[in-house]
C-alpha cells in the first residue's frame, strides 16, 4: 500500500505527559456511532492518564456543564452530530460564561458533519478545538486526545476560594473548588478551621456510606433512594460523593458513577466523583474533611459511595453514620459470608438483582450470618436489616423499603428530620413480577444453536443415504444390464434400508423435483390459487437476443448433492428460505425504499412526492429528528432548537403526521410506510394508525356528505388495521447495545412493544411489522458484520421468547416481526441475508413449531453510514453502489441507498437523485439483475454463508452463557464487544493498515481548497411554524389532555395495555406530554458504560 503521509503522522504524534491530575467530562450529544466514538475517546484520556466523567449519549448542554462544574473539570469532550451543532456548542460557552466557569474548556468534533466554516465560527465563539477529519489524519486518534490534555492541562489548586461565603450560600462551583482543594491537600488552614468551625452544629446531619461488591448495582441503588427522598421526604438537599479506584499503572480513572443517575438533575442534588489517586485505600484521605464541606454547604443528607470491593474492606464505616452494604445473591458458597468484614459493621445490608437464580436462598443466608454476627438469636433471621431489593425495577417495593429503614435508623440516631409521605411498606423484599423471559427459558439461543446444528446433521445424513440409494440402483441397473443381475437380493436389502431411513420430506423433495424443473423450464411459471391462474414470466431478453432465466436451476445428477442443496438452499420462496423468502419479485414493485425526513412536515411529504413520482408503489420511509427521536417536543431552548428539524424531521402532534402522509392513500396496497422512531416507537404507531383512520373518515364524509355512525366508525377502523402496511423500527433490545435512543427503561419498554403486538393481534394488523429489529444501529456503533447479525438474530429471538411468555402463540405475532441490516464493505455482508433467513426458518419450523408464513424473514437493508467519509466524498457513491448490488443479489426486501453527502448533512435533492439512481440503475440497467438468485451455486458464497452462519451460531452460545440477551445486556456484554470493534477498525483505518481509498490512502496529490458543500439544514420559519403548531394544538386539546395522562399513567401502573390508550391519548396530547407521563409511570432508561 502506498504511504501517504497518514501512517507516518499517527505514528509520529507527540505523546503529552500531564503536570497535574487532569479531569475530564465525556458525552455525546446524539447517539450510536458518536456514543460508541466518545467511547474510544475516554477510554483514550484514561490511558492517558486523565480521570474522565463519562455521562453517555443524548445529554443536554445543562446537564454537561452541570456535571463539568460540579465535577471541577478541567475539559468537556463531545461528539455532536448534523443539525444543532452549532447551537449546541455555542450555548456550552454560553452557560458556562453565565454560571462562573468560563475557564472549562470544551473540545469536540462531529465526524465530518461540522464543516470548516462552522469549525471557524465555533473557535472564534470561545471552544478551544473542534477536530476534522484532517486532524485525525494528521495527528491521529493519540494525537488528538494528548492535544486535548495539553490544552487543558493546568493546577487546580490555584484561584481556589478565599473565604466559605460562597459556599455557605449553598454555590455548587463554589463547593466543587473547595473539594479541588482539599483533594488536592492545598485549601488554606484557616479555611480548614472555618470549615471545622461551620459544621460543628450540624452533627444532626446524616451521612450514609454506601459500599459493596463490584458490579452490585450501588450506583443504581443509590440513584433509586435519592428518587425516593425526593419523592416521598419532600426534596431534601442532597450531597453525593461517589469514588472510584485509580489505575496506578497510568494513573487515570473511570469515573462512571454519575452516568448511572436520572435523579440528580435538580439544584437541590450535588454530586461529586473522585478518584483514590494515591490512596491506598478505597476512601480519600481528604473524605472527612469533603463531608465537612457538604454540610457547610447546608446538604441536609450527604451519601458517600466507595468502589466496587471484595469481601473485606470497611474503610467507611468510620465516616459515616449509617453505613449500607450492597451485594448480589451470587456470592459463592454460605461459608464465604463469615468473610465479609461489612457484615460486621453495616448498619443495612441490600441483596441487589434479586430477580437472579437462587436470590431468595442468598437472602436467608445473609440474614442468618448476620443474625450470627449480631450475636441477636433472641430475634428471628428475618428481622436482621437485610433487603432484597432490583434497582433496575421501576418503583421497586424492596428499594422503597430499603429507604424507610433508613429513615427509621435516622430516627433511632437522631439525625436529620426526614418526612416520609407515604405508608410503611410492611415488607423486605421486591415483589416478583413476570420476567421479561422467564428464567427456565434463559438457553433459549443454546436451543436455537442446537437446532441449526442437528438440521445440518440431519442434511448430512440424508444426502448421504440419498446418494447411496441412487449409486445402489445404478450398480443394479448397471448388473442388470451386463446380465449379472440374476440375483440383487443384497442390493434389493441395501436399497430397501437406505429407503426406509429416508424421511418423508426428503422422499418428497426427490420424487417432486422433475416436476419443478419443468415448472420453471417454461416461458411462464403457473400457479392456481382459488380458481384464479397467476402467470409468472421466467425469461428476460438481454440485447443480444439471448433468455437469462428468472431462476435459475441447479444441474445436479448425484441425488445426494440434490438432495443437501434441497434442504440446505431451495430455490427462493421455498424452505429454508436461504435465497429469498418469496419465488419471485413483485413486478411493478422493486425494493427500493429511500428515506426522507427534513425541516417540518411540509418539506418531507414534498420530498415524498419527488422519491414517489417514478413508481406505483409508494415506498414511504421516515427519519424523524432527533428532538422527535427522543420524545421531545420542539421547543426554544437553543440545544433543542438547532436539532428542531434536522437530520430528519420534527413531529409533535396528529397534526403533523397528518401533513407528513398527506397525499398518500395509507390503505392503498401499494403504500408502504416504514418509521424509524425507536424509543417513542409506540406513541409514533398510534399517530400513524390514527391518521390512517381519519384519512378514511374524510373519504367518508366526502362520499356521504355526513358524520360516519359508531357502527360505521368501527368499520372503517377495521378496514384500516386490515389494510395498512409498513414497519416501525422499535428495538429496544439494539437502542441498549447500540446506545441509540432508549427512553424508557428496558422492561417498561419491552411491555409497551409486547402491548403493540397484543393490539395488533387483536384488532388483525397483519400486514404491519410490530417490530423493526435492526442490525443497522448495531453497526452503525462499529459493530462488525458477525456481531451484527448475531446481535440482532439474537434480538428476534428474544422478542419471540417475551411475546409467548406474555400468553401470544408463535403464529399469531411472528409473522409480524422484521429485521433492518446495514451492508458494508466486508466479505460477510455479501451473505447477511442467506444466513439471517435460514437460522430463522429453522429455528421456527423445528424448535417453535411455527407456520410457513412465520418461518419468512423479511429484511430491509441500509448501505452503510459508516463507510460514508467526508473526504473525497464523490467516492462514496462507489461504495454505495457496491453494497446495493450484494444486497440485491442476497434478495433484500427492500433497500436505502445512502447519499454521498450524508458523510456531512442531510442529503439534498440531487444527492438523493443520485442514491435512488444507483437502484434504478441496478434494477433496470444491470443485466445479471435480471436473474433473481445470482449467489446461488457460487463456491465462495457457499462457504461463506456456512461460514458466517457458524460464527453466529457461536456467538449465540457466548451470549447464552450470560443468561440471554438481557442477562448480557446487564453485564455490557454487547455494548463492550461492539466498542473493542469499533476502536479495532478506527485504529486501523487511523494507522492506514486497513486501506479506505481517498481517506488514508490514494489521497488526491492535487487537493482543491477546501469545498463546503450545499448543507441541508431546517430554516427558522420551520422551526418557529412547528413550536407555533405545537403550542395551538396543546391549547385546544389542554381540556382533554390532563385527563387522559391521568388516564394513561393509570394503566400503565396497572399493567393494562398501554397501546390500546395511546390510541387516544394521540390525539389530544403531545409527543413530548406523553413521554414525560410514561416517565413517571413505568421508568426512564437509565445509561450504562
Amino acid at each position: 500500500m502506498p504511504d501517504d503521509g497518514i501512517t507516518r503522522h499517527a505514528k509520529n504524534s507527540k505523546l503529552y505527559e500531564p503536570k497535574f491530575p487532569i479531569r475530564f467530562v465525556t458525552a455525546a450529544s446524539l447517539f450510536d456511532g458518536h456514543d460508541a466514538s466518545i467511547n474510544i475517546m475516554r477510554r483514550i484520556l484514561q490511558s492517558a492518564g486523565a480521570e474522565v466523567i463519562h455521562l453517555g449519549h443524548n445529554r443536554s448542554v445543562d446537564e454537561v456543564v452541570t456535571a463539568a462544574i460540579q465535577e471541577d473539570a478541567q475539559g468537556i469532550a463531545v461528539s455532536s452530530y448534523q443539525g444543532g451543532h452549532v447551537e449546541y456548542f455555542k450555548y456550552m460557552v454560553d452557560l458556562l460564561t453565565e454560571r462562573g466557569r468560563p475557564d472549562i474548556k470544551v473540545f469536540g468534533g462531529g465526524g465530518g458533519v461540522i464543516v470548516a466554516p462552522e469549525i471557524k465560527d465555533l473557535h472564534d465563539y470561545g471552544i478551544s478545538r473542534i477536530y476534522s477529519p484532517h486532524d485525525g489524519q494528521s495527528m491521529g486518534l493519540p494525537g488528538m486526545i494528548h492535544d486535548m490534555l495539553e490544552r487543558a492541562d493546568r493546577d487546580l489548586g490555584e484561584g481556589l476560594p478565599t473565604d466559605l461565603a460562597g459556599l455557605e450560600a449553598s454555590d455548587h462551583a463554589v463547593l466543587a473548588r473547595i473539594i479541588s482543594g482539599l483533594e488536592l491537600g492545598r485549601l488554606p488552614d484557616n479555611l480548614l478551621d472555618a470549615l471545622r468551625a461551620a459544621t460543628e452544629a450540624k452533627t444532626d446531619v446524616p451521612v450514609v456510606g454506601i459500599t459493596g461488591t463490584g458490579g452490585a448495582g450501588k450506583s443504581s441503588l443509590t440513584d433509586e433512594l435519592i428518587r425516593r427522598f425526593r419523592l416521598y421526604s419532600d426534596e431534601p438537599k442532597i450531597a453525593v460523593i461517589a469514588v472510584d479506584p485509580t489505575r496506578r499503572k497510568t494513573k487515570g480513572a473511570l469515573l462512571g458513577d454519575r452516568i448511572r443517575m436520572n435523579a440528580i438533575n435538580p439544584e437541590n442534588i450535588y454530586m461529586r466523583s473522585l478518584a483514590t489517586r494515591a490512596s491506598q485505600s478505597e476512601v480519600p484521605p481528604a473524605t472527612p474533611e469533603i463531608i465537612a464541606a457538604c454540610k457547610a454547604a447546608g446538604f441536609d443528607l450527604v451519601i458517600v459511595e466507595t468502589p466496587g470491593i471484595g469481601q473485606g474492606d470497611a474503610a467507611i464505616v468510620e465516616h459515616v453514620n449509617v453505613s449500607l452494604y450492597v451485594m448480589t445473591p451470587e456470592f459463592g458458597a454460605q461459608s464465604q459470608l463469615e468473610k465479609i468484614d461489612m457484615l460486621d459493621f453495616a448498619d443495612i445490608v441490600a441483596i441487589n438483582k434479586l430477580d437472579r437464580k437462587g436470590a431468595l436462598d442468598a437472602l436467608r443466608d445473609v440474614r442468618k450470618q448476620v443474625q450470627r454476627n449480631r450475636e441477636a438469636f433472641d430475634l428471628s433471621p428475618d428481622d436482621m436489616p437485610v433487603f432484597g431489593c432490583m434497582a433496575s425495577k421501576f418503583a421497586d417495593i424492596g428499594v422503597t423499603a430499603l429507604y424507610q429503614e433508613m429513615l427509621n435508623q435516622f430516627s433511632k440516631k437522631g439525625l436529620g428530620s426526614f418526612t416520609c409521605s407515604i405508608d410503611p411498606v410492611g415488607s423486605k423484599l421486591s415483589e416478583p413480577g413476570q420476567a421479561i423471559v422467564p428464567p427456565e427459558r434463559v438457553r433459549y439461543l443454546a436451543e436455537v444453536t442446537e437446532t441449526v446444528r442437528d438440521y445440518h446433521k440431519t442434511i448430512a445424513e440424508q444426502s448421504r443415504l440419498a446418494r447411496e440409494r441412487q449409486q445402489l440402483n445404478e450398480t443394479k441397473r448397471m448388473l442388470v444390464e451386463a446380465g449379472q443381475g440374476a440375483d440383487t437380493s443384497d442390493i434389493d436389502t441395501l436399497i430397501t434400508k437406505r429407503e426406509d431411513e429416508l424421511d418423508p420430506r426428503s422422499h418428497k423433495l426427490l420424487e417432486s423435483w422433475p416436476t419443478v424443473v419443468e415448472s420453471y423450464s417454461g416461458d411462464e411459471f403457473v400457479v392456481k390459487i382459488r380458481d384464479k391462474e397467476i402467470r409468472t414470466a421466467l425469461k428476460r431478453d438481454t440485447l443480444s437476443g439471448n433468455t437469462v432465466p428468472r431462476v435459475a436451476l441447479p444441474q445436479y445428477e448425484d441425488h445426494g448433492e440434490l438432495l443437501k442443496w434441497l434442504l440446505k438452499e431451495n430455490l427462493p420462496g421455498s424452505f429454508p428460505y436461504t435465497a429469498g423468502v418469496f419465488a419471485f419479485k413483485r413486478d411493478g414493485e422493486e425494493p427500493t425504499r429511500m428515506f426522507a425526513g427534513e425541516g417540518d412536515a411540509f418539506r418531507t411529504n414534498a420530498r415524498f412526492k419527488m422519491l414517489s413520482q417514478h413508481s406505483d408503489a409508494k415506498r414511504l420511509s421516515t427519519a424523524f429528528d432527533s428532538v422527535t427521536l427522543y420524545g421531545f417536543d420542539p421547543h426554544e431552548r437553543p440545544d433543542i432548537y438547532g436539532k428542531v428539524g434536522n437530520s430528519g424531521v420534527s413531529i409533535a402532534t396528529l397534526d403533523d403526521m397528518k401533513v407528513l402522509y398527506d397525499g398518500f392513500d395509507l390503505c392503498d396496497p401499494t403504500t408502504s410506510v416504514s418509521m424509524t422512531i425507536n424509543g417513542p416507537a409506540p406513541m409514533a404507531m398510534a399517530l400513524f394508525l390514527n391518521t390512517a383512520i381519519d384519512q378514511q373518515v374524510d373519504k367518508f364524509r366526502a362520499d356521504n356528505g355526513r358524520e360516519p355512525l359508531e357502527e360505521e366508525m368501527e368499520k372503517i377502523a377495521e378496514c384500516v388495521h386490515t389494510n395498512v402496511r409498513g414497519t416501525v423500527q422499535a428495538d429496544i433490545l439494539k437502542e441498549d447495545q447500540g446506545q441509540n435512543t432508549c427512553i424508557f427503561s428496558t422492561e417498561f419498554a419491552l411491555r409497551m412493544m409486547a402491548d403493540i403486538q397484543e393490539y395488533f393481534v387483536r384488532h388483525r394488523v397483519r400486514n404491519f411489522y410490530s417490530v423493526s429489529i435492526s442490525g443497522y444501529h448495531i453497526a452503525e456503533a462499529g459493530a462488525n458484520p458477525i456481531s451484527q447479525l448475531a446481535f440482532t438474530l439474537s434480538n428476534g429471538f428474544t422478542f419471540v421468547e417475551a411475546y409467548l411468555a406474555r400468553g401470544m402463540h408463535i403464529d399469531d405475532f411472528a409473522p409480524n416481526l422484521s429485521f433492518f441490516f446495514s451492508n458494508g464493505m466486508d466479505p460477510e455482508y455479501t451473505v447477511m441475508g442467506r444466513v439471517a433467513r435460514r437460522i430463522w426458518a429453522c429455528a421456527m419450523r423445528f424448535k417453535y413449531g411455527a407456520n410457513q408464513r412465520s418461518q419468512k424473514l423479511k429484511y430491509h437493508t441500509q448501505t452503510s453510514g459508516r463507510s460514508l467519509h467526508a473526504q473525497e466524498m464523490d467516492f462514496n457513491d462507489i461504495r454505495t453502489t457496491l453494497q446495493a448490488l450484494i444486497a440485491t443479489y442476497d434478495n433484500t426486501n427492500s433497500l436505502h441507498t445512502n447519499a454521498f453527502d450524508e458523510a456531512v448533512t442531510t442529503p439534498t435533492a440531487n444527492s438523493v437523485r443520485r442514491a435512488l439512481a444507483i437502484q434504478m440503475i441496478i434494477n433496470q440497467e444491470w443485466g445479471l439483475a435480471k436473474n433473481e438468485n445470482p449467489n446461488q451455486g457460487a463456491f465462495i458464497i457457499d462457504e461463506l454463508t456456512d461460514l458466517v452462519e457458524e460464527a453466529v451460531l457461536q456467538e449465540f452460545e457466548r451470549i447464552a452463557e450470560r443468561g440471554g440477551v438481557l442477562g448480557a445486556m446487564e453485564t455490557g456484554y454487547q455494548r463492550g464487544k461492539i466498542q473493542e470493534e469499533s476502536l479495532h477498525y478506527e485504529t486501523l483505518k487511523h494507522t492506514g493498515e486497513y486501506p479506505i481509498i481517498g481517506v488514508n490512502t490514494f489521497l488526491n496529490p492535487e487537493p482543491e481548497d477546501e469545498v463546503v458543500p450545499e448543507l441541508q439544514r431546517s430554516t427558522e420559519d420551520e422551526k418557529q411554524s412547528q413550536i407555533n403548531r405545537l403550542r395551538e394544538f396543546q391549547a385546544r386539546n389542554e381540556a382533554a389532555c390532563v385527563p387522559t395522562l391521568a388516564r394513561l399513567k393509570q394503566v400503565a401502573t396497572d399493567g393494562g395495555n398501554v397501546f390500546a390508550v395511546l390510541m387516544d391519548a394521540v390525539r389530544v396530547c403531545s409527543l413530548g406530554q406523553i413521554t414525560h407521563a410514561l416517565f413517571d409511570a413505568g421508568g426512564q432508561y437509565r445509561r450504562n458504560m
